[in-house]
């Protein structure tokens, strides 16, 4: 049996395309008139410095996450709809957790090569230390996520819009949803 009600967690590293299919995949339950709520993880843990015991704000971005699904979920049923970075179970458990329901895992990839690209094009001449840190880390976070398992639906998003992979993911998913 298929649990009819789950969020959709968009994984992968920087530059695959997460926040840009979120975004598209909001449009697709919104014309199909699915209540839903986007969760950005990079909002909920943006804060420094970090607690000495949360050097990664990992416990502060769930606490955060958990207070917003909170008050979306008072106004009625939503699917939780999330881009964000799984690197290894607990990381799964703790986001589970937060919304207090199942998740549907979707891992989307790219190859080094499109992922620098779109970095590039992300980030200012005076964001250069962003950019720099994102290119530095992005193919040892491809690896982490990579090694990662199970997903529920990989997606190559080399040759894809971010309006083609928001489709995928829809059409695999939303049938599944009764709110």
């Amino acid at each position: 049996m298929v649990d009819s009600k789950f969020g959709i967690f968009l994984n992968g590293s920087y530059g695959v395309g997460k926040s840009a299919t979120l975004d598209h995949l909001a449009d697709r339950f919104a014309e199909s008139d699915l209540p839903f709520s986007l969760f950005d993880v990079d909002w909920f843990h943006r804060s420094w410095p970090p607690a000495p015991s949360d050097p990664r704000n990992v416990v502060t971005e769930a606490d955060n996450i958990r207070a917003v699904w909170g008050n979306y979920r008072r106004t009625g049923p939503h699917t939780p709809i999330v881009a964000g970075v799984i690197r290894i179970p607990d990381d799964l458990e703790r986001y589970e957790g937060a919304f207090e329901l199942p998740l549907r895992v979707v891992h989307l990839t790219a190859s080094t090569e499109t992922a620098e690209q779109r970095l590039r094009g992300r980030y200012t001449a005076s964001q250069r230390r962003a950019l720099n840190w994102h290119l530095n880390d992005h193919q040892r976070l491809a690896r982490d996520c990579d090694q990662f398992s199970p997903y529920d639906l990989v997606i190559d998003t080399d040759d894809r819009t971010p309006a083609d992979v928001a489709a995928s993911v829809f059409d695999r998913f939303a049938p599944d949803l009764h709110l």
